[in-house]
């Protein structure tokens, strides 16, 4: 069914709803689903705040999955987990696509204000133990009394996902290869979450109120939420080794103190480098959705450029350094005959700055959001014509010093073990690389040191 116009999606969900939809807008979109809030007015009751998550429809998402969800939300309710309550639910339907209602709690999503902003402080400092707590719940919900929750190899997934995509990215291979030579014996099966970070929390001011997004729940072991909750992607700037906000040490003891399995700190670190190769392929899985066509986004083809930051990450726990100092940006004014100037990076700047003053200040909610994400964009775009041409050079140059003629020939030796007693000379030029992407594309990212 062709996806419905806001107003006839509006009408279509108030028909399942007993009422009238007002005020529906989209809060963010997610790799196979898009949030949106809106009230629900009906005769002689108060206008209800609720919650609707829609698939994109664009067959990223298994059919049914929704059922799923909604028994996992009702299990994890009755185990105590903070989660909303599912309102209403239905699979492709009137409605264009499987969707699910549920209430809106109320709190604040943005992590970066949840560890940034005075006025969450308190939350900050609870939100360990809370977490804890909430993943040793979630973990006793019994994963064969679950219908149709899948189960999950760690390492099942991240190469063949790269091979359909095309892609030869030598820094992940090596990741692979690195958790595949050191994997540690399996824990208990549980129910994981799958996505528990922030970003999926809704936070108050006495700390954790919500834990959403379950579209990834599956049968594993615990220690991959645990890892997935320390990943360096889900800090958001925050010094904590938790979510930008709190010590592993804390996490594992409360959450034996919650009753969850005793988790060997060696066990989360596997975990965390396995959640940083795992991302890095999501980021290229969610822009192969807008190269294809499938999904035309502007949010989806940035989010591309993100490999580079769980490259970097990589590295960074594996405790390898880059071997060689960053290229230099050139001057933005230098003209290139015969188009002078302004230059293509200055006509670039020029939009970002237009974006950044004019459209981001007049729009607020999805709007700014994408208007935001535009912006960032065309960043990439102004900082890879500064540096782009001294970047490939010494790509290339680390190539030729191991002896590889390009990545397509250096991902298969990875892959084929041919480093396995000597990656150190490797990781050091993969890790150089990466740092040289994250200049172009994030380079906030980086350590100042490292720029």
């Amino acid at each position: 069914m062709a996806r419905l116009r806001g107003d006839q999606l509006a009408a279509a969900l108030g028909a399942h709803l007993g009422g009238t939809v007002r005020d529906l807008r989209r809060l963010s979109g997610g790799a196979s689903r898009v949030t949106s809030a809106f009230e629900l007015e009906a005769t002689g009751a108060a206008p209800r705040p609720l919650i609707l998550q829609l698939d994109r429809g664009d067959g990223t998402t298994q059919g049914g999955k929704v059922v799923m969800e909604r028994a996992l939300l009702e299990a994890a309710r009755t185990a105590g987990v903070p989660v909303p309550a599912v309102v209403a639910m239905g699979m492709g339907d009137d409605v264009g696509a499987d969707w699910m209602v549920v209430e809106r709690v109320a709190g604040e999503s943005i992590p970066r204000k949840i560890l940034r902003d005075p006025e969450w402080a308190d939350a900050r400092e609870a939100l360990t133990a809370q977490c804890a707590r909430a993943l040793a719940a979630i973990h006793t919900i019994d994963p064969d009394a679950m219908e149709r929750l899948p189960g999950a190899d760690p390492l099942g997934d991240p190469l063949p996902f790269l091979d359909a995509l095309g892609e030869a990215r030598p820094a992940l291979e090596l990741g692979v290869r690195w958790l595949a030579r050191h994997r540690p014996a399996a824990g208990p099966r549980v129910t994981v979450h799958g996505d528990f970070r922030m970003g999926n929390f809704l936070v108050g001011d006495d700390g954790l109120r919500g834990v959403l997004d379950w579209e990834l729940a599956h049968a594993g072991d615990p220690a991959e939420d645990i890892g997935w909750l320390c990943a360096p992607a889900w800090r958001f700037g925050g010094s904590g080794e938790v979510g930008g906000f709190g010590s592993i040490d804390e996490l594992l003891g409360c959450y034996a103190a919650a009753g969850g399995d005793t988790v060997d700190p060696g066990r989360v670190h596997w975990w965390q480098v396995h959640a940083t190769v795992k991302w890095a392929v999501i980021c290229s899985l969610q822009a192969s959705a807008h190269l294809s066509g499938s999904t035309r986004s502007v949010e989806l083809a940035a989010i591309g450029r993100r490999v580079c930051e769980s490259e970097w990450d990589l590295f960074t726990l594996l405790g390898v350094a880059p071997g060689d100092p960053a290229p230099e940006a050139v001057a933005k004014g230098n003209p290139v005959a015969p188009f002078g100037r302004p230059t293509a990076a200055e006509l670039i700047e020029a939009v970002r700055e237009y974006l950044e003053t004019n459209v981001m200040e007049r729009t607020d909610g999805g709007a700014r959001f994408e208007a935001r994400v535009a912006r960032n964009a065309l960043g990439i775009v102004e900082r890879e014509l500064l540096l782009g041409r001294d970047v490939v050079a010494a790509h290339a140059f680390r190539l030729r010093d191991l002896g590889i003629g390009d990545d397509v020939a250096l991902a298969a030796a990875i892959r084929a073990g041919d480093f396995d007693d000597g990656w150190e000379p490797v990781a050091a030029a993969l890790a150089a690389s990466a740092r040289d992407q994250l200049l172009v594309a994030n380079p906030s990212y980086l350590p100042a040191a490292t720029t």
